[in-house]
């Protein structure tokens, strides 16, 4: 790779046609973030700011197929993986990324389209729980998708958030960072088998804001790219999250959605980028 080429990102998802969320949100904050990105279409959504009206998955062997083609042709440095519609799809994507161990990969699954829609289905969390979870760099989850990937089956007793976050680390996923979202404020905590490593927390706007997940997670993914380590690139994330939905604007008549490229428009220019001291997160606790 020629010296001057920027750290190329593969993200896994959902199209979403509004921009707010999916491939289309990952490819804005990494070339924000100062990366290519390379997407595999996991399924695409029919949809505006408001409603999600459809959800259609893509066959595995084309998800499969595009994957192999990207990596046998660019040096990828780090892969990013949201919604997937299926667990037969979810089971492609882990076939290919085992074959790339070394490279780290963010997991930032959806369950947010609802019982309506198969991203909900207790198949399609097995196989994220079985089969990706273990591979995984960092997950990203708010705490009702991390006690699904702990028990994801629903037979037995649902786990305490702590056992649920000790399982995953012990199936073989590195870091955890928990989000959680209260009243006024937004929790983030990152876990390694060595306990919790940080917290930070910062206000929440009123609005309803489209894509948190997904941009937080490319974010990561982008910044791990560039060689930052976990912990380091967690913090450097979420202090661009913060800027970006401190930026957040509403183009159509649902959710707001974060301003990824919000240092392009400032007309500030004190405003820092990601990693900058000011407009930050709240103080972090280690």
């Amino acid at each position: 790779m020629a010296s001057d080429t920027p750290p190329i990102v593969l993200t896994f998802g959902l199209s979403d046609p509004t921009g707010g969320a999916g491939l289309q949100a990952d490819l804005m904050t990494l070339a924000s973030m100062g990366c290519h990105g390379v997407s595999v279409l996991t399924g695409y959504t029919v949809r505006d700011s408001a409603t999600c009206d459809e959800v259609t998955g893509l066959d595995p062997e084309v998800v499969a197929t595009q994957a192999r083609m990207l990596l046998e042709d660019m040096p990828i440095a780090a892969f990013k993986v949201g919604a997937a519609t299926r667990a037969e799809v979810v089971s492609a994507i882990a076939e290919v990324v085992a074959d790339y161990d070394d490279i780290p990969l963010i997991l930032a699954p959806d369950f947010t389209l609802d019982d309506e829609h198969v991203l909900a289905a207790d198949e399609l969390r097995e196989a994220i729980a079985d089969l990706l979870a273990p591979q995984t760099t960092l997950l990203v989850a708010d705490h009702s998708a991390l006690l699904a990937l702990a028990q994801p089956d629903g037979d037995a007793e649902a786990p305490s958030l702590d056992a649920a976050i000790s399982h995953l680390l012990a199936q073989g996923c590195e870091y955890i960072l928990s989000t959680e979202t209260g009243t006024h404020r937004l929790v983030n905590t990152l876990f390694s088998e060595d306990g919790q490593l940080r917290q930070d927390m910062w206000d929440r706007g009123q609005q309803r804001i489209m894509g948190i997940t997904d941009t937080l997670g490319a974010a990561i993914a982008a910044l791990l790219a560039n060689g930052q380590e976990p912990a380091e690139a967690v913090r450097e994330a979420q202090e661009y999250l913060f800027q970006a939905t401190q930026a957040a604007f509403r183009p159509g008549m649902g959710a707001y959605l974060p301003d990824r490229f919000f240092w392009a428009r400032s007309s500030d220019d004190e405003v820092p980028l990601a990693g900058g001291t000011e407009s930050s997160p709240g103080e972090a606790r280690h």
